[in-house]
């Protein structure tokens, strides 16, 4: 594949078997991706889960990644890798070891039957937006600043991890 790399945004997130070094895990499995290289990561956030509230805490985190990997190919290798941490998706919204969810492909906007880019749900969470702005401060989302998809989420709890 002789394009260029493309600069694209992930979500993490895991609330089982230590959720914290799930989420440091895949970071630095992300970071080893064929034809991509990590551009940024976020630090780690708490936060309560979407859904049913009768499952622990999120950790959440998202990266960037400058990736020659077409869409589908890197949505393969983000599904590969949540199989590797075991990820069973038993009912929607519950709880999981590892979440990889393809947030942005560039500017592409992308619709298919597994795939649907800008993520549909990102502009309503808190737990993408914030550590989103932490490591794209100045990006535009569906032609508006990030800043202005944060002041509509200023209600959802989150709490930045120390040195994580």
């Amino acid at each position: 594949m002789g394009t260029s790399p493309q600069l694209v945004y992930i979500g993490l997130g895991s609330n089982l078997e230590s959720p914290v070094e799930q989420v440091r895990e895949a970071l630095h499995e992300l970071a080893t991706l064929p034809l991509s290289r990590l551009a940024a990561a976020s630090s780690l956030y708490a936060s309560r889960p979407v859904g049913p509230q009768d499952q622990p805490d999120f950790i959440n985190a998202v990266v960037a990644l400058d990736t020659r990997l077409s869409p589908l190919a890197l949505l393969d290798q983000l599904q590969a890798l949540e199989q590797q941490h075991r990820r069973r998706r038993q009912r929607h919204w519950g709880p999981r070891t590892l979440d990889l969810d393809l947030l942005l492909y560039a500017n592409n906007t992308i619709d298919n039957p597994r795939l649907r880019v800008p993520h549909p749900h990102m502009t309503t969470r808190a737990f993408v937006l914030l550590p989103l702005a932490e490591i794209a401060p100045s990006l535009n989302l569906l032609q508006q600043p990030l800043i202005a998809w944060l002041k509509r989420v200023e209600d959802q709890e989150l709490e930045r991890l120390a040195d994580a």
